[in-house]
């Protein structure tokens, strides 16, 4: 068996849990997820299953989708929830001042990561660093922000925005970006991750929910990777394939290979030459 769960994770586990969870759940070892969601977060958590574990890469760069809660008036130290407070203003933004402030947070840009982020400094996670009061800075990542739209107001303090950006996106960078662009500060006091790539929030499935269903809830990777274009080789090339034979190909981008009707991967053409870059076959 290999394939993705679309899973539901729930707040307050670790994404990591959630992976010894369904390992559980399944009976099976050779579980992993496709993209950190952090424990006060929740939504859309894929899992790959199998041979799927090696989609890693592939789904890291997909696109996301958020609802984040922002709330003004105070920052902390982990730029959610759960850090530490860190500043406090009086300072809270008008709906205008809001609404030109996200305008400057749109397209490509160049936003600087958390210092509690995975970000690895000389071999460290930046978060170890940062809960050991260690000196570090971090460099400005390009990330793409497609869309933001405030959608609601919870009280005076707190809105509600929706969020398209793509892989490597920090939310709590927006959150701390935007409050800045106001004269403020802000804190991301709730995440929910509702689209990746194709992957809906509507269609996850809880954990109490994959107890029942099992194994069910593995789609398969043909079905997974049924939108990506297909390199399909003729049947005299299996054996080739098989044996790791240079065969010829100047197809563009990431596509899937198939011989005999068999998956063997995703490939790519590195100078003029097919090359599994996640070999998929059993």
């Amino acid at each position: 068996m290999k394939g993705i769960i679309n899973l539901y994770k729930p707040k307050g586990i670790s994404s990591a849990a959630a992976v010894s969870k369904v390992k559980k759940i399944l009976n099976r070892k050779d579980v992993g997820h496709m993209g950190t969601l952090d424990p006060d977060a929740e939504g859309v958590l894929l899992i790959g299953v199998g041979k799927a574990t090696r989609l890693f890469d592939f789904f890291l760069k997909k696109d996301k989708v958020y609802r984040a809660e922002f709330t003004f008036g105070y920052e902390t130290d982990t730029l959610d929830g759960s850090g530490a407070t860190v500043g406090t203003t009086d300072k809270i933004p008008t709906d205008a001042e809001i609404a030109n402030a996200l305008k400057k947070q749109l397209g490509e840009i160049e936003q600087l990561p958390p210092n509690y982020s995975s970000k690895n400094i000389n071999g460290r996670r930046a978060y170890d660093l940062a809960r050991e009061g260690k000196d570090f800075s971090l460099k400005p990542s390009t990330v793409h922000i497609y869309s933001i739209e405030r959608e609601g107001k919870i009280n005076a303090k707190s809105f509600v925005f929706d969020i398209h950006c793509s892989a490597g996106t920090y939310i709590r960078s927006i959150c701390r970006d935007l409050a800045y662009g106001c004269g403020s500060l802000a804190t991301m006091t709730a995440l929910t991750r509702t689209r990746c790539g194709k992957f809906e929030i509507e269609k996850g499935v809880t954990l109490d929910k994959l107890v029942s269903l099992g194994e069910k809830a593995v789609l398969p990777v043909e079905k997974v990777l049924a939108d990506c274009e297909a390199l399909t080789l003729c049947d005299d090339m299996y054996v080739k394939l098989i044996n790791g034979i240079k065969i010829p190909c100047d197809k563009e981008g990431v596509f899937t290979v198939y011989c005999k009707r068999e998956l063997f991967g995703l490939g790519q053409s590195v100078n003029g030459i097919l090359k599994i870059t996640s070999y998929l076959r059993d």
